[in-house]
């Protein structure tokens, strides 16, 4: 007789699963992709190390597989607010709204989702995550180019330069070191959206009006501490 899992096995073994991922994370947040090993993590989700090799077989498996879920929250976030913008120009606001308040909200991890050095390679991992989401800016950027509120353009070349400029200027090694205070926070979140919004072609009272408005966003104002 073939084995087959129940629906309670299946669940728990995917609950086990998360508890890894979400020991990884925490362990990352803090202390960036250096804290991310095997034991530390299997102590932090209460289980045994052999059980975190069981799910990921390898130290590499798991950091990819943690850069895969955090780039997955992300792309869900960015979509979430874009999709409940009134229009293509705020969506595109919205959507780099998003990812400035992300990177800001997590910076140590977002460092060492894009860039902080590893010992295993995750390069595949963190290429497929900024292709992702640098894709779903570049629809966005289409949209607003399709509806007359941008210039024409190399879409998915504006995309990858503005999210090199909102990374770069957030947590790169030229990034401010004062930005966990809100107020700095909202006022970085602001500048740089109104630097994207600009450089795709958004004429600047426009630009700033639409800035203003992701600012009142009530999830927008919840993590920035507005």
């Amino acid at each position: 007789m073939v084995y087959r899992r129940t629906h309670q096995v299946v669940k728990r073994l995917a609950a086990r699963r998360s508890a890894i991922l979400a020991a990884a994370r925490e362990a990352a947040a803090e202390g960036g992709m250096a804290a991310v090993q095997i034991a530390p993590v299997a102590v932090r989700a209460n289980v045994a190390a052999g059980t975190v090799y069981r799910y990921f077989p390898s130290k590499a498996e798991l950091i990819s597989e943690l850069i895969a879920e955090v780039s997955r929250d992300e792309l869900a976030a960015i979509r979430r607010a874009a999709d409940a913008a009134p229009g293509p120009s705020s969506a595109l606001a919205a959507a780099v709204t998003t990812v400035a308040v992300h990177t800001l909200s997590q910076r140590r991890l977002a460092w060492g989702i894009l860039a902080e050095p590893v010992d295993v390679d995750v390069s595949a991992s963190r290429l497929a995550s900024r292709r992702e989401i640098a894709g779903e800016i570049a629809s966005r950027i289409d949209a607003a180019v399709r509806a007359g509120h941008l210039p024409a353009q190399d879409t998915a070349l504006a995309a990858t330069a503005l999210l090199g400029a909102l990374h770069e200027a957030l947590v790169g090694p030229l990034a401010p070191d004062n930005l966990g205070d809100p107020v700095k926070m909202r006022d970085a979140v602001q500048t740089v959206t109104l630097l994207a919004l600009r450089a795709v072609g958004v004429m600047d009272a426009r630009a700033r009006g639409l800035v203003v408005q992701q600012t009142l966003l009530p999830t927008t104002k919840a993590l920035v501490g507005a």
